[in-house]
């Protein structure tokens, strides 16, 4: 599969690009692409990664599926170039493309995390609490929690850094009625997803999910429990008091914070076996939750 840096779809009207996916207007719908592109400390690396967004695409798509029961998803069609083999569009983002509902983006990121890592370790480091949520003391990098915490942060525009806030400042943010049905989906979505993961020997460190406002309901938008949106890490080994090996992009920013990088455009070139070992994780990670998924369009 040739990699994707960026999409210019034929006949097709790009909207927007985000940090990896290229969004383009499919008249009732929209048409989500998500390419090789990566980020790290909110800067897009200079490098694709091979796969990448044909893994973050499958993935996705097998979770909205998973997790219908619980909360609606966006998802119209997972395989758009089949149903409308004429849209020449639809065949140029073959294997990594979704269409999906416009919807109204619900205005915070709902975080949740199972375990002591990434800024809520740093934050636990200094006030023993995260996001306003006092824990006991004792726990240890990567520590699992006593129960999974719904930690929102801000949604804030490209190149700039979220802001892990309260749950009361969330609810002033969207409402209280609006973050309650974010905290709980979200809450009920990581339960059922870690559980899954783990009968598969993947734990689920933490997820980001998205919401939105579609056809007048809340539901789940962009991706879900990806590589990119989640830290997977192996069960086997795990134990707290350190930074496990992963599934997901940590790799990539354990070696950016390696080399010193000052984490501002631009972003350094990445050596050809981290590109590679980056993919492999990718790949890894689609082969142990869903192996009944194959990468060959």
């Amino acid at each position: 599969m040739k990699t994707v840096l960026e999409t210019e779809l034929p006949g097709m009207k790009l909207l927007m690009r985000g940090k990896v996916r290229d969004v383009y207007d499919a008249g009732k719908y929209l048409l989500m692409v998500a390419t090789d592109r990566l980020s790290a400390f909110d800067v897009i690396l200079p490098d694709p990664i091979p796969y990448k967004g044909a893994v973050l695409t499958a993935v996705s798509n097998f979770w909205f599926e998973k997790t219908r029961g619980v909360i609606d998803n966006h998802i119209v069609n997972t395989k758009p170039w089949e149903t409308d083999p004429g849209n020449a569009g639809f065949q140029a983002a073959r294997g990594r493309s979704i269409l999906v509902m416009r919807a109204q983006p619900v205005m915070i990121e709902a975080v949740v995390r199972g375990y002591l890592a990434g800024s809520g370790w740093i934050e636990y480091q200094k006030s023993q609490t995260v996001c306003g949520i006092k824990l006991p003391a004792g726990l240890q990098e990567s520590s699992q929690l006593p129960e999974p915490i719904f930690t929102p942060s801000t949604k804030a525009p490209a190149g700039t850094h979220d802001e892990n806030i309260s749950f009361e400042q969330a609810c002033n943010i969207v409402g209280k009625d609006a973050a309650t049905r974010v905290r709980d989906a979200s809450l009920s979505l990581y339960s059922t997803a870690s559980a899954y993961a783990r009968e598969r020997g993947i734990i689920i460190a933490d997820t980001k999910f998205e919401f939105g406002i579609a056809e007048g309901k809340m539901m789940v938008i962009d991706e879900m429990l990806t590589p990119d949106s989640s830290r997977f890490w192996p069960m086997e080994g795990y134990a707290p008091g350190g930074s496990p090996p992963s599934f997901d992009k940590q790799f990539v920013r354990d070696y950016l914070l390696s080399i010193k990088w000052n984490k501002k455009p631009p972003a350094p070139k990445l050596p050809e076996d981290i590109i590679q070992k980056t993919s492999a994780k990718y790949k890894e990670a689609l082969a142990k939750i869903a192996p009944e998924i194959s990468l060959d369009f």
